[in-house]
């Protein structure tokens, strides 16, 4: 090993200055040979790891390519016509102040989202449509916008009749049955990429003021209301 070579290069190299002589310039002292250069870690080295034998390879990749898009047509196939992606779902914000500027879909539709499109809860997962009892609606904004999303895909809905000799009110027809197609994407009704962005335009006058000035102004105002007040009482009560 590695420790053992060295230790008999520490040996050879004591034995030749004792047979050459102590204050041989060519090979110096012993003691310089003995002394220990800087706090160094001890050479333990393993070459017995047998690495080649727990090499992984990936030579099967495009065979599992072609089974996982084998394995998507089965899926889409076995339950046709529904969806491929699932239920509907949501949209809503992130949680936190760094995460509630991106919008992400959602567990599931609330209570208060599903009474305002006219579905009921046992309806909804009948149809698709995922529903979170948990959920509760914090902005007006997102509960329209849920509702609006409720609305267009209860419009686009084709129902399957479960008995086709005696479909119920609202099944789809012969036609719209045949002319039904499967949806395939990663998500039903997914997030538009909203398309606003900043114009350039020009520089008003209110642009120009400074928004730590204008901060600074109201937090020192807040601070000090209290104090002008009473200040204002006193000279009334002189």
């Amino acid at each position: 090993c590695f420790f053992c070579g060295c230790l008999n290069q520490v040996f050879t190299r004591l034995l030749s200055t004792s047979l050459v002589g102590s204050e041989d310039p060519a090979y110096g002292t012993a003691r310089d040979s003995l002394a220990m250069k800087h706090n160094n870690v001890i050479p333990n080295v393993h070459f017995h790891k047998d690495w080649q034998n727990r090499v992984k390879t990936w030579f099967k990749q495009p065979q599992k390519k072609q089974s996982r898009r084998r394995v998507r047509a089965e899926k889409a196939a076995a339950i046709f016509p529904r969806p491929v992606a699932g239920l509907l779902r949501p949209i809503v914000r992130g949680q936190t102040i760094r995460y509630n500027s991106k919008q992400r879909l959602g567990r599931g539709f609330t209570l208060e989202e599903l009474k305002e499109a006219g579905v009921t809860p046992q309806k909804a997962q009948t149809i698709g449509i995922a529903v979170d009892h948990r959920r509760k609606n914090r902005s007006e904004e997102t509960l329209r916008a849920n509702v609006q999303r409720l609305n267009e895909y209860t419009s686009r809905l084709v129902v399957f009749p479960r008995n086709k000799r005696s479909p119920k009110a609202g099944d789809a027809t012969k036609e719209q049955m045949a002319s039904a197609v499967q949806q395939t994407g990663q998500a039903v009704m997914p997030i538009k990429a909203s398309g606003s962005k900043a114009h350039s335009r020009a520089i008003t006058e209110a642009d120009k003021k400074s928004a730590f000035q204008t901060l600074r102004l109201a937090w020192s105002s807040a601070r000090l209301d209290g104090l002008k007040k009473k200040k204002i009482k006193e000279k009334e009560e002189k």
